[in-house]
């Protein structure tokens, strides 16, 4: 990042939420990968010393309709603010979003902490304590194909997190739920938990593995969204949408 340290991105981009801007067009095109998680982590940094909670991790990109719809071949993460948590029912004021979209998804809560390198699906299996039908809520904030790292940087598009009701992990299979995607009412289609990288718990060991690069780890309690079974939706004002995990449950959202 020629001419500008990850301490003076972390300030534009913090500095720009704080009024309501993103994408700042100096830093387009201007980060490695590893500049745009280190930047997104100094971001976590400034959300958590202004009070908010770091409630876990969002993993991105793990089927291959979201790959091929975001033109991206490998996972992503971003982080989960205590702030961006709602229950599922919950209805949202759709002017105060950014170009708002969702996804549908398995929340997995830890129950032991996991620190990589060398997680495996075994380890990671392990390791989760609880699941909960989910919807994440994004903002298309900028051009997420144009430039993955800004975005990533950016905290890759996430904005809150929808869960319904939270049940043990116990012998259930994660690969076999399967998902129909509803919106306001009418069924939009179906996918198997296998749409995840063959396994939402593979989600689990990629992230753990992951933060070890970034001298981080999984810790226990956290929850995390285990990217998306199906490709990503708009939303338009008066959806109503919903996702039914068999035999997990059922979770929804409004938008007004």
């Amino acid at each position: 990042m020629p001419g500008m340290s990850v301490a003076a991105a972390v300030e534009t981009i913090w500095a720009g939420h704080r009024a309501g801007r993103h994408h700042p067009a100096e830093l387009q095109g201007r980060l490695s990968m590893r500049e745009a998680y280190e930047v997104q982590l100094g971001l976590l940094d400034r959300y958590v010393g202004a009070g908010d909670r770091h409630a876990g991790w969002k993993v991105g990109l793990t089927a291959k309709a979201m790959q091929e719809q975001q033109r991206v071949h490998e996972p992503v993460f971003g982080f989960l603010l205590a702030s961006g948590q709602r229950p599922s029912g919950s209805v949202f004021e759709f002017d105060a979003l950014i170009r708002p979209g969702f996804e549908n998804e398995l929340c997995l809560t830890m129950g032991r902490t996991l620190a990589g390198p060398g997680v495996t699906l075994a380890d990671a299996r392990a390791a989760i304590a609880e699941v909960a039908p989910a919807l994440e809520i994004v903002e298309r904030r900028g051009d997420f194909t144009a430039d993955l790292h800004l975005a990533l940087a950016d905290n890759a598009q996430q904005k809150a997190f929808v869960t319904g009701a939270v049940r043990p992990l116990g012998p259930l299979d994660l690969a076999t739920v399967m998902v129909e995607v509803l919106v306001n009412g009418a069924a939009q289609e179906r996918a198997p938990g296998s749409a995840v990288l063959d396994t939402p718990v593979a989600s689990i060991a990629w992230l753990a593995n992951k933060l070890a690069e970034l001298d981080r780890r999984l810790e226990a309690g956290m929850r995390v969204m285990s990217g998306s079974f199906t490709r990503q939706y708009g939303l338009a004002r008066g959806d109503r949408v919903e996702a039914r995990f068999d035999p997990v449950g059922p979770v929804t959202a409004e938008f007004r």
